[in-house]
């Protein structure tokens, strides 16, 4: 397949040239809008990926060119603009849809594989020339079968017609065919914050795909109801769990781009790291300007387009904090306007931070990148446009994804369309008398469970530069968790925010399970992997630390009689150090004597489950510490 890659930047466009290249992508490139224009109209591309910002015409018009001479491949925007009204402008000039940058490999081709497919693309040469590492692209339960290239699904070679959405139910049931999905988790995966229907959907979601395929002449039952969790995907005939199990792993290469290919990629990173330099020297140079009160909109406009660079490149480049901190420069500089004392005072204390940042070692890019942390979604509803600015550029960093309602009348809007994870409300509105007090009331009513305003199933951070004992009273009776007088800063709103957003979900949680039994291994996994949990066992304990170090586990499950060094030695090498200390172990253990159990604890384990091993024991034991754990720990930074 042909992209055309439009892209001024020459580090992102080198690297991302490569990734495509390396996953069997054929590549034009163009450096600005005028020559992206004339090869889109000249020659046969299945698919644009189109930066925002480039010179001689910008992504947005040479989008809406495209459309308007009747081009209809699927555009793929490229951005380092994540507002409401950016992404809305560019969706509204015809693409079909965007990426953020810094943008993750495996997402990025993600995006790209699900517009070829929407697009009905097709590869000209066979399967091994798209991205896939073999020439399965195909999921299958018995005689269904799933190509993902075509996005056709048929059973007994016959095509069954269905909706984008129940092709995604059935996708994301068979490449994951030993979990357990929640309704919750499933509207978090195939749905945005926007456009996510009410829970109830899913069940019809899931009715409607077993009568398409029954309809087609599928009679089995290839879905299981979990009673009070959800759904999972039954075994196929005479096909054990294991098999399952095989196929998940199989997908999982499928999905990931392969270690030779990330090689190659990291390679031209290398190459381009140092001219960082010379872009923060730019931002370095308006810092000394703007400390000497002289800077001329020239190098403004400057220091602007390397800021918009670096905050789109760096994270890609193994600097996810610099990306952060010149978004953060980039919005200072965006409005065209003199900035502030204490501005000018921030903007100084970024640069320096920002040339801090590259004298570290930046993170490699793996074939195995770890998972991405939970993303809570937080609805702010204030018309402070300066506070929320500065709460999307940090919100990433936070594991939040924000939405902003600058008025009462939006913010009902967006709450009619979705629910968000937790809700910040200022009461008063510049240019209308309506009080927040008023959307409170609302919300009581609506997520309250019973008639006790108290008990608000959503939760509500008050931020507000009133401070009288009345409002404090009224926000506490309709039932808000925590109370913010303005002025306070963007730490504590997100902290404020993280101490009430509703913890326990476990899809991101990660196990690391050490027993030199292999059979055990094998079994204890098997019995965790369903609940969301990613498990890493390790059969010799000697190689505990590194293990622990390259997988980042949130929990520990450590067999006590181990050969060379025993579970009791590694729970007191966690508990010594500084950083491990507080990592949640549990030992599993044969010996449920008194002794035996208080060395067990005096090494430091949290806990211990006995042999042999009841399942919904393990589980019940290793969520609820997870649990535990999650509500006193605030998201880190």
């Amino acid at each position: 397949m042909k992209i055309l890659l439009v892209e001024d930047d020459i580090l992102l466009s080198t690297v991302l040239a490569e990734l495509l290249r390396a996953n069997h992508y054929a590549i034009d490139l163009a450096n600005n809008g005028q020559t992206g224009l004339d090869l889109a109209m000249s020659a046969e591309y299945d698919l644009i990926l189109l930066d925002w910002l480039i010179p001689k015409r910008d992504g947005i018009s040479l989008c809406q060119q495209l459309r308007s001479q009747g081009y209809h491949k699927p555009i793929l925007l490229l951005t380092g603009k994540n507002t409401n009204a950016d992404i809305i402008a560019g969706l509204d000039a015809g693409a079909d849809d965007y990426v953020i940058k810094p943008y993750d490999p495996e997402a990025l081709l993600a995006r790209i594989r699900s517009l070829l497919r929407r697009s009905g693309a097709s590869p000209t040469e066979s399967v091994s020339t798209t991205h896939y590492a073999h020439a399965s692209s195909k999921l299958t339960w018995e005689n269904l079968s799933l190509d993902q290239i075509s996005g056709k699904v048929t059973y007994n070679e016959q095509v069954i017609p269905l909706t984008a959405t129940e092709y995604n139910l059935l996708e994301l049931f068979l490449q994951n065919p030993n979990r357990v999905f929640s309704r919750r988790v499933i509207l978090d995966r195939l749905w945005g914050f926007d456009d996510a229907p009410i829970e109830n959907a899913v069940t019809t979601h899931i009715k409607d795909l077993r009568k398409k395929l029954k309809a087609g002449g599928f009679t089995q039952d290839f879905l299981e109801t979990v009673y009070g969790m959800g759904y999972r995907l039954k075994p196929a005939p005479d096909h054990p769990i294991a098999g399952h199990t095989a196929t998940s792993a199989q997908q999982d290469t499928l999905k990931k781009p392969r270690t030779k290919d990330l090689a190659s990629v990291n390679r031209v990173l290398a190459r381009f790291r140092d001219s960082f330099g010379q872009q923060v020297a730019v931002l370095e140079q308006a810092k000394t300007a703007l400390l000497a009160g002289k800077l001329h909109q020239e190098l403004q406009q400057q220091a602007l387009h390397e800021a918009h660079k670096l905050a789109g490149s760096m994270g890609t480049f193994g600097y996810p904090e610099g990306s952060r901190l010149a978004r953060e420069l980039e919005y200072l500089l965006m409005h065209n306007r003199t900035l502030a004392d204490d501005e000018i005072t921030k903007f100084s204390q970024l640069v320096t931070a920002l040339q801090q940042e590259l004298t570290k070692s930046p993170v490699t890019v793996t074939a195995q990148p770890a998972p991405l942390r939970q993303t809570h979604r937080v609805l702010v509803i204030d018309d402070d446009t300066i506070l929320t600015e500065r709460l999307l550029a940090q919100a990433d960093a936070w594991g939040m994804r924000m939405k902003i309602a600058p008025d009462l009348a939006t913010a009902r809007s967006r709450l009619a369309l979705a629910t968000p994870d937790a809700v910040v409300l200022d009461l008063s509105f510049s240019g209308t008398e309506e009080d927040g007090l008023t959307l409170l009331r609302e919300l009581a009513a609506q997520f309250s469970p019973g008639e006790a305003t108290s008990t608000l199933n959503i939760p509500v951070v008050v931020l507000t530069g009133r401070d009288r004992l009345t409002d404090r009273l009224a926000v506490s009776r309709l039932g808000a968790k925590q109370f913010l007088h303005k002025p306070t800063t963007t730490e504590q709103i997100f902290q404020a925010i993280a101490r009430v957003l509703p913890q326990g979900k476990t899809s991101e949680a990660k196990v690391l399970i050490v027993d030199d039994d292999p059979v055990i291994l094998a079994g204890l996994s098997a019995l965790l992997t369903p609940w969301g949990l990613e498990v890493t066992t390790l059969r010799e304990p000697q190689q505990f630390w590194e293990v622990l170090i390259a997988t980042s586990p949130n929990l520990v499950l450590l067999d006590l009689e181990m050969p060379i060094v025993n579970g009791l030695d590694l729970c007191q090498v966690v508990r010594q150090d500084a950083q491990w200390g507080d990592l949640p172990v549990l030992v599993v253990t044969a010996h449920t004597d008194a002794e035996s159990l208080q060395q067990a604890f005096a090494a430091g384990a949290d806990d211990f489950i006995t042999k042999p091993i009841l399942g919904p024991e393990l589980v019940t034991r290793v969520l609820s510490r997870l649990e535990r754990t999650r509500r006193v720990r605030l998201p880190q930074r």
